[in-house]
């Protein structure tokens, strides 16, 4: 019998790459591997206490010997839950983690979107929609800002990239765990879904007359949905024809542009400080 407060015991024997649970593990690198089981992996101690905080989020824990020394508490947690963990290798942390320098700990999850329905339902008031948002770890980073910004959700719109992605998860640093993420929509139905919501859609453009927070510009303190483009060429006429106005981030050094990410926590954040104002 385990005494009170002793340390997790995890299995003796340690996980081989020829191990069925990590070579299913492995197989959820793979986007069509991930919508199959419904289920992505989540790397690292700050993604992994963010899920294990989710209730039935986690089915499964990795962890290497020395992970398990630095992060004893996200193995204590997922035992105390009844989700199984399991010992591996660095070389099998190496393969499931994806990424030069593991951290030694990563969660199997199952997906969190949700229905567009269901954060329109919830009476939002800032919204940030990727439009063929292509680069993950842009994709990521727009999340985890739009979780700062006190955003209500953030919708990938047909044809951008998997918020499973392992980059993005990575880069959103555990705020996919935070807020209402919808995957997948078509843009024409969630201008419509936002409109009938009540909020305004305005397009982040870097070629408008519009500058933001210039006089004459849209209300910001209004609720708003802010749509966001491809990193290479931006919002189309024919999407931006279907916001309400487009707004521009104003350059005062001599940067062409700015990054996706950038201009995304720009705007996201003057409409915070709007509304807040307000």
């Amino acid at each position: 019998m385990t005494r009170p407060g002793a340390p997790t015991r995890l299995p003796d024997r340690t996980l081989s790459l020829r191990s069925a649970r990590v070579k299913a593990a492995r197989q959820l690198g793979k986007r069509a591997f991930r919508e199959r089981a419904r289920s992505f992996l989540a790397e690292g101690p700050q993604a992994v206490r963010e899920a294990l905080r989710q209730p039935g989020v986690v089915i499964e824990l990795f962890v290497t010997g020395p992970g398990r020394a630095r992060h004893r508490d996200l193995a204590d947690q997922a035992v105390a839950s009844g989700i199984a963990v399991h010992e591996v290798s660095g070389d099998v942390m190496a393969e499931l983690a994806q990424t030069i320098t593991p951290q030694g700990v990563l969660a199997i999850c199952r997906f969190v979107d949700v229905p567009l329905s269901a954060l329109l339902g919830g009476a939002p008031r800032l919204v940030a929609v990727l439009v063929s948002v292509r680069d993950p770890g842009n994709a990521g980073t727009v999340l985890r800002t739009a979780d700062a910004a006190g955003a209500d959700g953030v919708i990938f719109a047909a044809a951008s990239v998997d918020p499973y992605n392992a980059k993005c998860v990575r880069s959103s640093a555990g705020s996919l765990f935070h807020l209402p993420v919808v995957a997948g929509p078509a843009l024409t139905e969630v201008v419509a879904g936002l409109h009938a919501a009540g909020l305004q859609v305005l397009a982040a453009d870097g070629s408008s007359g519009q500058v933001l927070d210039e006089a004459g510009g849209p209300d910001l303190a209004s609720p708003t949905a802010w749509l966001f483009g491809n990193e290479a060429w931006g919002l189309p006429e024919s999407l931006l024809e279907l916001a309400d106005g487009a707004v521009a981030v104003p350059i005062y050094g001599q940067a062409e542009s700015l990054n996706l990410a950038a201009a995304a926590a720009v705007c996201l954040y003057a409409s915070a400080r709007h509304a807040r104002g307000a």
